[in-house]
């Protein structure tokens, strides 16, 4: 059986089913929500320059690959509907 972040005696308290917990006040809260943020961005890593530009071109060969299936899904649709309901006559009467 493997250790897992319930399991641990590091992780959150379990809630007690009886007893009722302490509620925080609005300033609290607003303290918490702050320390808890200060505390995530301190785990934030910058990337390198090179790993930049490598999710950059990733980024970039992506669009340009989902832009490609999207024109030709586009084309394909339009010849379809085209010919579905009559080629491309004038509207006018």
């Amino acid at each position: 059986m493997t250790d897992t972040a319930a399991n641990d005696a590091q992780g959150r308290p379990a809630k007690s089913g009886g007893k009722k917990s302490k509620k925080l006040g609005f300033f609290a809260r607003i303290a918490l929500f702050f320390r808890q943020m200060i505390g995530e961005l301190k785990k934030v890593v910058t990337p390198t320059r090179s790993e930049l530009l490598n999710y950059t071109l990733v980024v970039l060969v992506f669009v340009a690959i989902v832009m490609l299936i999207v024109t030709l899904l586009d084309l394909a649709f339009g010849v379809g509907v085209g010919w579905v309901f009559g080629g491309t006559g004038s509207t006018e009467r």
